[in-house]
């Protein structure tokens, strides 16, 4: 059975976003693009946003966005309680990321990533497994200032 994901842009990172649709397609993904559909300017918000809560609510277990820095959607996507989105420029992130972190969105910079580069970084992620072990409590720390909502005692 074909593997689903969600991918999401702003106009500056629409063309990767294309390129990256392709090539999850050309190895059997199923990928739900929620846009933007062209370089025409929109508010990268909108597009962070939808891809993130489908990866929180339990909808879709990973995600793509794409925006001109990654800075941006990384930004929207951490603001959402389970979601662990990390700006990839290149595989060793991309792999510690996963093994470390257990990210379930990856973020691209479209103005920073070559095509080829981009399909690197996203098989890395999407082939690297959560490592556990001491990770899994760094994680709990994590869901733990997420449930609080306001923050840890220093």
């Amino acid at each position: 059975m074909a593997q689903t994901i969600i991918i999401g842009a702003d106009h500056a990172g629409f063309l990767l976003k294309e390129e990256i649709k392709f090539f999850l397609e050309e190895n059997g993904w199923i990928v739900k693009d929620v846009g933007t559909d062209s370089e025409t300017s929109v508010d990268y918000p909108d597009y962070g946003a939808v891809v993130a809560k489908s990866v929180a609510s339990g909808l879709f277990s990973r995600g793509i966005l794409v925006c001109g820095s990654g800075v941006g959607m990384a930004i929207v996507a951490n603001k959402f309680a389970g979601i662990r989105a990390a700006v990839c420029l290149d595989t060793e992130t991309a792999r510690l990321s996963r093994l470390h972190n257990d990210t379930n969105i990856l973020i691209l910079a479209g103005r920073r990533t070559r095509p080829e580069k981009a399909r690197e970084i996203v098989a890395v992620w999407l082939e690297t497994p959560f490592e556990g072990g001491r990770h899994r409590g760094r994680l709990d720390k994590i869901r733990a200032l997420e449930d609080a909502r306001s923050g840890f005692d220093l």
